[in-house]
């Protein structure tokens, strides 16, 4: 479950600062940068954690 729009419009990437937009792969939903920085949504909530990102190329 996404978080609502509202949410999305106040959350930037802890890293690149940039917006976050929620996107599903494989089954799993994460909130993505323009940059494919990933970062995973756990029961809701985003987890917007450096050490928790998923970068461009890794597997989720």
């Amino acid at each position: 479950m996404a978080p609502a729009d509202w949410v999305l419009e106040l959350l930037r990437c802890p890293l690149t600062g940039e917006p976050l937009t929620p996107v599903t792969v494989q089954g799993q939903e994460f909130l993505t940068t323009a940059a494919g920085v990933r970062y995973p949504v756990v029961d809701g909530v985003p987890v917007l954690l450096v050490d928790a990102a998923v970068q461009p190329g890794d597997r989720p």
